[in-house]
């Protein structure tokens, strides 16, 4: 199998369970046969299986090609969910072992694992254990095409808000192994930055030409020139500019010099750009070449005065010209509804705002539509904090005191009918969806607006969004694996698992810790502190921590914060290897103690912090609230005893009510709208011809599934 269908196999596994197939017609032997049903049981115990179409498929191979595939596939589901690591917990027969120890033993335990700097475990044989008593559902993996690359593709090109950086990968390494073509319309910029530095890159040919139609702003060239540089494209941070080669200097130049406004757009980021101007140097070509760039740098490095739109309307605002700044921004309907809410507590004619509003909403991009009906829908609400995502640093955020003045329920109720209609109007003009069932489960998940920080995983899911547990789960086996950055003791590496319980309000219980192995009143267990990672490219090593969810219910608890703490100081992303997973269980005492096909979702932890809180989960409702966040430090855990749940339960507690009580968009309202502009709603499923279920595809983990067999916007992504 060649490389490069290994490489697209890959990503056809992760993004959609798919496997791209030869079909040579060759006639299956009875040994073959054998083979093909073992391959079967095999990755069942992976909590996988083929699907029809791919068994008869995989049946006109060769033993030997069987066997290739077989290689590659049992490698990356392995990978997908964990299993291509050892896990080494302390206790080789936890959970026992903890809830059976007494306090002094487990205590002398840690001490001489801590004098040892990590190298002496506990003297524990490994005993037998029972088989898994649980019962897995399989994931079906189906026969997949390349033009199922070309749907990612064009997916991902089609998004309407940021993308993560797995995205981004997919993305590059689909346009340079692949015949793509480029959508008509790339909506979002980050998209175009990206698409034009591996298009500028990698083409000798390059010209401004074919990239022209999708750069329309300043702001999307140095979007652009940010990438080539390597920069964060969504310019919440600054960038180091590259020199430029003379011909990509002229092709930059071009694009900048063919956007309209360019005086206005650049004056928003102009210590940037008077830095580009010093590697792209437009004073180097004659008059006549490139002459609205050249004017535009001239004023930015001369401080000459340039009158941009904002500043007109924020003059008429503070003058009480309300009127005149409500025209204004009739002009620009994106900035109208961005600012609707300080209208309707400013302007004394709310009216005006309202059909101002209402005349244009029908250009407002369905995303910005989607948020404000989201806003205004839930503004009544007597909320103590605000709650923001900060850009360029979506993995945490902070929340102040809700000061904002009280608006007329009449008035949200306007927005967030106009806001309907506009989307209802803008997705009558796509296919008919015919009869449609929608699960209300589909109002646990959260419209992915922005996934620019998120990290990669198992499953793609977005912040806030809730996923149900197992009915027949009794516990949760939350882990960790890693290993150090060198061999030996070199670049040691102390990473620990914690579980912190809060009531209903947000109130401190208890936690379990590496300071704390055990709560018998609750059946919270960790498996004990292991401080040293073990080689680079050894086994590496482990922890647990099992929580049973009706004993810590029956105490008061409601919410189950998980954190990972980098207590020897290094950020993840500087570690080579570091993942966190969680398995429902039905019986913690059966089975390994890492079983495969009981994972639940796993993650790579690859962010630039030392504190990451991967999932929340709640008791009440038996349900994973989706976190992902990342908490920042408060600067006095050395005077705590380190970096550990007793240093951060502050910031932990406050990240963790952001996240359960952010008020974002949901797939239920969304495809609700979809299907009142398009579609019949059944309320049974064999009436349906599409049916949206988490339990079937399409799904919410599968988002180029759910577009393609939908038709459903971009704005899904």
């Amino acid at each position: 199998m060649s490389n490069t269908i290994v490489e697209a196999n890959k990503i056809l596994l992760r993004r959609k369970n798919k496997l791209i197939v030869g079909n040579v017609g060759y006639v299956m032997s009875d040994d073959t046969q054998r083979y093909l049903v073992t391959m079967t049981k095999n990755i069942e115990t992976l909590g996988y299986t083929f699907s029809k179409q791919l068994f008869n498929k995989l049946k006109t191979l060769t033993k030997e090609e069987l066997f290739e595939i077989y290689k590659e596939l049992v490698s990356e589901l392995k990978k997908n969910i964990g299993a291509d690591v050892q896990y080494n917990p302390m206790y080789p027969n936890f959970p026992e072992s903890v809830m059976e120890e007494n306090e002094m033993q487990l205590y002398m335990n840690a001490i001489v694992h801590y004098w040892s700097y990590g190298t002496i475990l506990p003297c524990e044989e490994k005993n037998e254990r029972l088989p898994l008593f649980d019962e897995t559902k399989v994931k079906v993996i189906d026969s997949g095409e390349w033009e199922d690359l070309y749907e990612i593709f064009d997916n991902l090109c089609r998004s309407k808000t940021s993308i993560s950086q797995t995205d981004k990968e997919d993305l590059e390494w689909i346009m340079k192994n692949s015949n793509v073509k480029f959508p008509d319309e790339i909506p979002l910029k980050e998209n175009v930055a990206l698409i034009g530095k591996i298009y500028v890159e990698s083409n000798p040919l390059a010209t401004a030409d074919k990239l022209q139609k999708y750069f329309k702003t300043a702001t999307d060239i140095l979007r652009l020139i940010t990438a080539m540089s390597d920069g964060d494209i969504s310019l919440a941070t600054n960038t180091k500019y590259r020199s430029f080669k003379r011909k990509e200097r002229r092709l930059l130049l071009e694009l900048l010099d063919n956007c309209g406004n360019i005086q206005e757009d650049m004056l928003r980021y102009k210590n940037r750009w008077i830095r580009v101007g010093e590697r792209l140097h437009p004073g180097e070509y004659k008059t006549g070449r490139y002459d609205n760039a050249r004017l535009a740098f001239d004023k930015l490095r001369n401080n000459e005065k340039i009158q941009t739109f904002n500043s007109k309307v924020d003059h008429n605002m503070k003058d009480k010209n309300f009127e005149k700044a409500i025209l204004l921004l009739q002009k620009r309907p994106g900035e109208l509804a961005r600012r609707l809410d300080y209208l309707l507590r400013t302007v004394d004619k709310k009216n005006n705002v309202i059909n101002t509003f209402k005349d244009v909403a029908n250009k407002v991009s369905t995303p910005v539509l989607l948020q404000i009906k989201e806003h205004f829908k839930n503004r009544q609400e007597e909320l103590s904090t605000r709650v923001f995502f900060p850009k360029g640093c979506l993995a945490r955020s902070y929340a102040i005191e809700n000061k904002l003045p009280d608006i007329d329920k009449k008035y949200c109720d306007a927005i967030v009918k106009i806001c309907e209609n506009a989307l209802v109007e803008i997705y009558k003009s796509k296919d008919f969806m015919g009869n449609v069932y929608l699960s209300e489960e589909y109002k646990n998940y959260i419209v992915p607006f922005s996934q620019r920080s998120a990290s990669k995983s198992l499953r793609t899911i977005v912040r806030g969004s809730r996923i149900k547990l197992k009915e027949s789960a009794k516990a949760m086996r939350a882990f960790i694996w890693w290993t150090n950055t060198g061999n030996g003791n070199s670049g040691r590496v102390d990473i620990d698992l914690s579980a912190t319980i809060f009531d209903e309000n947000w109130n401190y219980i208890n936690h379990v810790s590496y300071t704390r192995l055990r709560d018998k009143e609750m059946n919270v267990y960790h498996s004990g502190d292991i401080t040293n990672g073990g080689d680079v490219n050894g086994i590496g090593v482990s922890e647990f921590l099992d929580v049973d969810i009706e004993s810590v219910a029956d105490v008061g608890g409601r919410y189950i914060a998980y954190q990972v703490y980098s207590y020897s100081e290094q950020t993840f992303g500087n570690l080579p290897h570091a993942m966190f997973g969680w398995m429902g269980r039905e019986d913690v005492k059966s089975g390994e103690i890492y079983e495969p096909k009981t994972v639940e979702q796993k993650m790579d932890l690859t962010s630039q912090s030392m504190v990451c809180i991967p999932v929340i989960f709640d008791c009440v409702e038996r349900e994973f609230i989706w976190c992902d966040m990342n908490v920042p430090l408060d600067g006095c855990y050395y005077h705590r005893g380190g970096n550990n749940v007793e240093s951060n339960l502050m910031g932990v507690a406050a990240t963790c009510y952001s996240v359960v009580n952010m008020k974002k968009p949901n797939l239920y309202d969304l495809i609700d709208l979809h299907i009142r502009a398009r579609g019949l709603r059944v309320e049974n499923k064999e009436e349906a011809d599409i049916v949206f279920d988490v339990r079937c595809l399409p799904n919410p983990f599968y988002v180029d599934e759910l577009k393609r067999k939908t038709g459903l916007d971009a704005d899904v992504r």
